[in-house]
């Protein structure tokens, strides 16, 4: 499988090539031949793309994600220069499916958090390329990483807009902390799953999951 690259993967290279030293850092994947052709056994083809917060919109829409997020973005490894990967995989020319990571720090060091998603933006894989926690094993497992599976930016929405007491029994609230000690770390997953998913939607879904829970508010408010 020959990856396809675009002009802006190209570009991006160069200018990350001239300035190594100040460069921001992104999560790409080591192996994206492998890890692509096992998510996506009947792709063909991909092509890489980078994008950056700073290119895509800024500062207002860094202060959307944050909003979005619910939690401000860290001003060294999540700053607005750094380049998001988009693996965009094909069958043909049809795209069926992206893969895409984020760095999130953890507890005990830097954690890469991998996502495979569908057209629409549904999981359809997650796993973990780095995770240095000393339960790393109960997270990798995929009796873990598997509840993610069916979940698209829409269920961590409705999952943050819900009463305290009504969370746990949301589809993301009904994901448990697999470990034993390592509570922050699990945390810091489910702040970077969102967060990957968020970028999603405002970089390659035109805020699609976003205006349905915007959608559905509107809709309660009348009925109210």
């Amino acid at each position: 499988m020959k990856p396809v690259l675009t002009l802006s993967v190209l570009a991006i290279g160069c200018c990350m090539a001239v300035n190594v030293a100040s460069a921001a850092v992104g999560c790409t994947l080591n192996d994206p031949d492998r890890d692509i052709r096992k998510i996506f056994p009947g792709a063909t083809n991909y092509k890489t793309e980078f994008l950056t917060i700073r290119e895509e919109g800024g500062q207002e829409l860094l202060k959307d994600i944050e909003s979005k997020l619910g939690a401000e973005l860290d001003p060294v490894y999540e700053a607005d220069d750094v380049p998001y990967a988009y693996y965009i995989v094909l069958k043909g020319k049809e795209v069926i499916g992206r893969v895409h990571g984020i760095n999130q720090k953890g507890k005990y060091g830097g954690m890469q958090l991998i996502l495979a998603t569908d057209i629409e933006g549904v999981i359809a894989a997650f796993y973990y390329q780095k995770i240095s926690s000393p339960e790393a094993k109960k997270f990798r497992a995929s009796e873990f990483t598997d509840k993610f599976k069916g979940l698209s930016l829409f269920e961590f929405y409705l999952h943050k807009k819900a009463d305290i007491k009504e969370r746990a029994k949301t589809k993301v609230g009904m994901i448990k902390d697999p470990s034993e000690k390592s509570g922050v770390d699990f945390k810091a997953t489910m702040r970077g799953v969102m967060k990957n998913l968020i970028l999603l939607d405002e970089f390659k879904l035109e805020q699609k999951h976003y205006k349905k829970i915007a959608e559905e508010k509107d809709n309660e408010d009348i009925d109210k």
